[in-house]
């Protein structure tokens, strides 16, 4: 899998109760991770992946997921809140779409796992992820 468009990444959430596609396009003005649920296109900044993975780094130990919708507030300390945070690397918000900027926390933790940049627990809930050494 290239991870494109045509040939996007295949996901399962971490309790595996979802499947989902995500893709990479790094030729528009803000580098775009997409990802699709069913009908609904969520969209992350494409740097998440390496900047997540940073901040998993300079955690060293697991950490909750603790997905949230975007309405929702993030519980402290979880990838969610890191995904949304003013202090993160890109000042706010990872989505980019307004209404569909939450999730970060389910969605981008799967396909750090996927490409061998961090490991994930698989339980029905309260999930966690730690990074891999690069």
């Amino acid at each position: 899998m290239a991870g494109t468009k045509d040939d996007p990444w295949q996901l399962t959430t971490a309790p595996g109760t979802s499947t989902y596609t995500m893709w990479a396009d790094d030729s528009l003005d803000e580098p775009t991770l997409f990802c699709q649920v069913g009908t609904t296109q969520l969209r992350y900044r494409l740097r998440a992946i390496d900047d997540l993975h940073d901040w998993l780094l300079s955690r060293g130990d697991w950490v909750d997921l603790g997905a949230a919708d975007e309405q929702k507030p993030a519980a402290p300390g979880t990838v969610e809140a890191f995904g949304r945070a003013e202090d993160n690397p890109v000042g706010g918000w990872y989505g980019l779409r307004k209404g569909y900027r939450g999730r970060f926390g389910m969605y981008v933790p799967p396909l750090l796992e996927l490409l061998g940049r961090a490991e994930l627990t698989h339980q029905p809930r309260n999930n966690k992820v730690r990074a891999l050494p690069r």
